[in-house]
């Protein structure tokens, strides 16, 4: 199996040394997921002046599980101690503010990027690879460092396109040495789907639509979940190990147990030992 320990630490939520971006920058409608509604620039109302969820222990029993399934790759602390330099939005001037939440989710982009290909440079089929990712890599990184009026500005979709070219074919070669015949379920609708026990491995889930699937006992070992959304899916005794581009938030946003096999690159949600 791949080695998917990869330092990225720097690349997962340090809520310490971040001015509760996440619960200012974005927006989120009263729905499943939120109790309320809230725009865009103005503070969760669960928000302490000390930048701490006051409800942190029960956002769950409160409505906002969507709270508990987001992460920002790193961004936050990256945007508050790096882009702004410790600057908390709450003191400095209100355009300063404006620009710090138009800021957050452009280098929470970036930060994914970072990841993925981060895991990427791990994978031994993807070797042949390693040199155009590295220099991805740096210059995703360097993007990450520009000034905040550069970062405002940037066409982050243009760059993601450029580097999903790289992703795509480490995809290929990962998959490529998994036995077996891969399913091909690139942005497939497998909504509700029972795929109980199904063997997935080393299948294109990319983009594919599992929300609320039945995947108990399902091997899928050596898949390719980037962008899979597994809101709600019952990954009860599922075999992940080994499958790459998978993220926190999927993982926090599905259903499993102590019989779900994970890659060491994500931990089991607090709240699935909850639901035993």
């Amino acid at each position: 199996m791949p080695d998917q320990t990869a330092d990225r630490t720097g690349l997962r939520g340090d809520c310490e040394h971040c001015f509760g971006l996440c619960c200012v920058a974005l927006p989120f409608t009263a729905s499943a997921d939120f109790a309320i509604d809230k725009e865009a620039g103005r503070p969760c109302p669960n928000l302490r002046t000390d930048h701490r969820c006051g409800i942190h222990a029960r956002l769950r029993d409160k409505g906002f599980t969507g709270c508990t399934v987001y992460d920002c790759f790193g961004a936050g602390q990256k945007v508050s101690q790096g882009t702004f330099g410790g600057q908390d939005w709450r003191t400095g001037p209100p355009e300063q503010a404006r620009r710090m939440f138009d800021v957050f989710p452009v280098v929470r982009q970036l930060h994914e990027l970072l990841w993925y290909l981060t895991e990427a440079l791990t994978l031994p089929a993807a070797r042949p690879l390693a040199t155009d990712l590295r220099r991805a890599l740096e210059a995703t990184e360097e993007l990450t460092l520009l000034a905040p009026e550069q970062l405002a500005a940037l066409d982050v979709a243009a760059h993601r396109q450029e580097v999903n070219v790289l992703l795509l074919k480490t995809s290929e070669l990962a998959r490529a040495g998994v036995r077996g015949r891969k399913k091909e379920r690139r942005g497939a609708d497998l909504m509700g789907a029972r795929l109980r026990g199904a063997d997935l491995r080393g299948a294109n889930l990319r983009g594919a639509y599992l929300i609320a699937s039945d995947l108990t006992g399902a091997d899928l070992r050596g898949a390719d979940m980037i962008g899979a959304d597994l809101r709600d899916a019952d990954l009860t005794d599922a075999d992940l190990t080994g499958a790459f581009f998978l993220t926190q938030p999927q993982v926090n946003a599905a259903r499993g147990g102590t019989g779900t096999r994970l890659p060491e690159s994500v931990t089991r949600p607090v709240h699935w030992t909850a639901q035993l």
